[in-house]
């Protein structure tokens, strides 16, 4: 893993001295780690209907709740908005966190849960919802990602649009995630929750609650491009929470391949996913093997750089083939299949930032990487017809041997140029693929999260 000599710098007692920007590092999880280390704050304006259930949750996991910033530092700031129709309202939003703010430990938490804004889906809604009602909903977009440009020491700021007919738990896997260690390169983002997708999962009603230590438990997961890289990274990080793991590569990684699949304790199968059989090889492997997939991530993809101008037909249809065409194919596959899919199974495309904010010298990995956003929006209605969903995470600039060989110039560049001023890790994309994989994570559907400290590039 390449070494950020200016952030371990920067921590050292001879740059606090000479009074150095301090590029913090940042608090990743790891098993057994509470979900805060510190209190909470938990307000609203409004009745705020998740209040309850939040403050509950951050209690069971052991850490105290507060109602406004006392003495000690907040280990995160939850404000459920969800009822905010005015300005009042939103005046009443800072007053809030205005001095929470300022309370925010390092690596702190404000999450805000808002509602949806002028959301054709609830033409009821919409209209009693009025002008100043949709302006003061779309407001919080703007607020929260300026908090996240305003925090500092590792702190991240995030926003949950949740549905009018979203019930509080709904909520539940999205809080979890957004409050804990998992999202540390996770910032700026606005997520919408709906109405899950088949039946709700509730953690509190469940015979067999939910295990916050290995939410993937008796899961069956698929992982393209398993071999190396941040996909080692993801089949890692989903056996550590309980899956089993088949990982999927092409012959050539085979070495590669086996010895993710031996330190996860699941399955290899080398597979070149263009191939015209590949879509009906995995699904009979799977049908054969385990007779059912909950959690199928396509993370496989290749980068062929050119300039436009000196584009040829190779590079053009390989990145597209690879990064897009075998998706599209083998997602068809999984819904001609729909007794494969298991009762909340979830799909997991890997996108990128360069899908978002384009990339020179990478129009053919840009627009495939924009296609998956596509694809993602267009396959989301067709998934929940069976209790499924399917979402994509779109990572920034990530520490990898490949970051490793760019020129020292451009690798700071792309390292600093985001709110949390480093470049993040693989495991950081994997966090964020585990907590879309959750069965309980049926309200996202049709998002795409961006893993990228809240990058300058893009929206």
């Amino acid at each position: 893993m390449p070494t950020d000599t200016l952030r371990n710098w920067s921590n050292t007692g001879l740059a606090r001295r000479l009074g150095a920007p301090r590029i913090p590092v940042l608090r990743r999880y790891e098993p057994g780690q509470p979900l805060l280390d510190g209190p909470a704050l938990v307000a609203a304006v409004g009745a705020g209907r998740f209040v309850t259930p939040i403050t509950a949750l951050i209690e069971e996991e052991g850490a105290p709740v507060v109602t406004e910033p006392g003495e000690d530092k907040l280990a995160a700031v939850v404000v459920d908005l969800t009822e905010i129709t005015t300005l009042a309202d939103l005046a009443a939003a800072q007053r809030i966190l205005t001095p929470a703010v300022r309370k925010l430990a390092p690596s702190g938490r404000l999450l805000l849960l808002g509602p949806v804004s002028g959301d054709s889906r609830h033409s009821d809604y919409r209209h009693s919802q009025g002008a100043e009602g949709a302006a003061v909903a779309q407001a919080l977009d703007g607020l929260v990602r300026s908090i996240g440009k305003e925090l500092r020491a590792g702190a991240t700021a995030n926003l949950l649009i949740v549905d009018p007919d979203a019930a509080p738990a709904t909520v539940d896997s999205s809080v979890r995630f957004f409050l804990s260690a998992r999202s540390a390169y996770v910032d700026g983002q606005v997520v919408h929750l709906g109405v899950p997708a088949g039946e709700p999962v509730d953690p509190a009603g469940m015979d067999d609650p939910i295990d916050p230590v290995r939410p993937l438990a008796g899961r069956i997961a698929v992982v393209t491009g398993a071999a190396r890289g941040i996909g080692a990274a993801i089949a890692d990080t989903l056996a550590r929470d309980g899956a089993t793991i088949v990982a999927v590569d092409v012959p050539a990684a085979g070495e590669g391949l086996a010895a993710v699949a031996n330190r996860t304790g699941g399955t290899a199968l080398q597979l070149d996913i263009t191939a015209p059989d590949a879509a009906s090889r995995l699904t009979g492997f799977l049908q054969e093997r385990h007779g059912r997939v909950d959690l199928v991530v396509h993370n496989a993809g290749i980068t062929r750089d050119k300039l436009l101008a000196n584009m040829d037909d190779e590079r053009w249809n390989s990145v597209l083939g690879v990064n897009l065409g075998a998706q599209l194919t083998i997602n068809e596959a999984l819904l001609a299949a729909p007794d494969l899919l298991g009762p909340d199974a979830r799909i997991v495309c890997v996108s990128s930032q360069s899908g978002i904010a384009g990339n020179r010298g990478q129009t053919n990995y840009a627009a495939s990487k924009a296609g998956i956003i596509g694809m993602v929006r267009a396959l989301a209605p067709r998934f929940a017809e069976h209790g499924a969903t399917i979402n994509a995470v779109a990572p920034g600039f990530i520490e990898t041997e490949m970051t490793a060989k760019m020129p020292v110039g451009t690798r700071e560049a792309g390292r600093r140029v985001n709110s949390l001023r480093q470049g993040g890790l693989p495991v950081d994309v994997a966090e964020t693929i585990g907590w879309l994989g959750q069965a309980s994570s049926g309200a996202v559907n049709g998002q795409v999260v961006r893993v990228c400290g809240q990058s300058i590039l893009g929206a």
